[in-house]
């Protein structure tokens, strides 16, 4: 409801403060420590405020493409138990992390909504949506999806569910998968001496800039060489926003890749 309290990490999928504006939550950011939802500081929150839900982004977190340690996750669930709040798991691409740690659902299903989709893992046109919820909570759900959406085509439902039944979008996962490392191992000798977080199956990277280099110059300098990279302005839910950038690997041929990371790490680096 407008006025709740809704957790969120200091970066975070720029969607969901888009849609945190909408519907007037009260976001909260939490510090991250090495790419990971600092938990101390969550509990501090809790402490002060009624935290009526946690967003999170615990198996390949868009941007910094980390994957909580199982460890940290049953201690989230642990949190959310004490202090009564919903966990918001977004797994919209925990597809390219494997192996990875359970996701929070089977910890905490009794508290947690599990939101992912095709259009990462299949195809961007393939606008299909799920969430995995308490069976209390779906009939909210169903009459959220009502007013806003009203209904996906029954063509690309169809079609989706026969690919997942068919072992189709497991195929079309581990291409992903093999495809994204590729773009890593090219990253990575591209950008050496770069500081940047990324994981080795993401089709993304977090770099970071060096001291006295601003994201916003560095992002035009780029822009005018015809390479398109994203600031963390879009990530931050603070007032203090890292000077980075978000490359994307995706989208674009191998070669032309390469020639657009070899523009990045001359423009950064000099």
């Amino acid at each position: 409801r407008p006025g709740d309290v809704l957790a969120v990490d200091a970066l975070t999928y720029p969607g969901l403060k888009s849609l945190a504006l909408v519907h007037r939550l009260d976001l909260e950011p939490l510090s991250q420590i090495d790419g990971l939802t600092d938990l101390d500081a969550l509990e501090e929150l809790c402490r002060r405020r009624p935290v009526r839900a946690l967003y999170c982004m615990p198996t390949l977190h868009n941007p910094l493409g980390t994957v909580m340690p199982l460890a940290q996750r049953q201690h989230l669930a642990q949190l959310a138990r004490e202090h009564d709040f919903w966990l918001v798991e977004d797994g919209a691409y925990a597809f390219l992390a494997e192996p990875a740690p359970p996701p929070l659902q089977t910890l905490a299903p009794e508290r947690t909504l599990y939101i992912s989709g095709l259009s990462k893992s299949v195809a961007s046109g393939l606008r299909i949506g799920f969430i995995v919820a308490p069976p209390a909570l779906i009939p909210a759900l169903e009459r959220a999806i009502r007013v806003s959406s009203w209904s996906t085509p029954t063509l690309t439902v169809t079609l989706g569910c026969l690919w997942i039944e068919s072992g189709l979008v497991d195929n079309l996962e581990e291409q992903k998968r093999h495809d994204a490392r590729q773009r890593q191992h090219l990253a990575a000798r591209v950008l050496q001496g770069c500081d940047y977080l990324a994981n080795p199956s993401s089709y993304f990277l977090w770099l970071k800039l060096e001291d006295g280099r601003r994201a916003d110059s560095v992002v035009a300098a780029l822009a005018r060489q015809k390479v398109t990279v994203t600031s963390a302005d879009p990530f931050a839910t603070t007032t203090h926003t890292p000077q980075a950038l978000r490359l994307a690997l995706g989208s674009i041929s191998p070669a032309l890749l390469e020639q657009a990371l070899h523009k990045v790490h001359s423009e950064v680096t000099r």
